[in-house]
């Protein structure tokens, strides 16, 4: 398992827009990879599961991955987030 922590940076946080970025990021990967955000955890390649999550710009998250990619998977999800979806 490999975990990573970061801020979601755009203002409106992960919608419909960001999310779906961040789901076809997700699929890129062989690893199972998880998003959880206050004790909650969802598939981070599934779109309602993220949407599921409400996660608002500012939110803190946790980025994790399990699985022969799961480092590069979780490190790239990180790098998109960061990035601000270039919104």
């Amino acid at each position: 398992m490999y975990v990573k922590d970061v801020k979601i940076e755009n203002k409106v946080g992960l919608h419909a827009r960001p999310a779906t970025f961040f789901i076809q990021k997700a699929n890129e990967f062989k690893s199972s990879i998880w998003v959880e955000n206050e004790e909650r955890r969802v598939n981070a390649k599934s779109l309602l599961g993220v949407l599921s999550l409400g996660i608002m710009g500012g939110t803190q998250i946790k980025i994790i991955a399990g699985g022969v990619d799961e480092e590069q998977a979780v490190n790239e999800l990180v790098k998109l987030v960061k990035s601000g979806f270039a919104e």
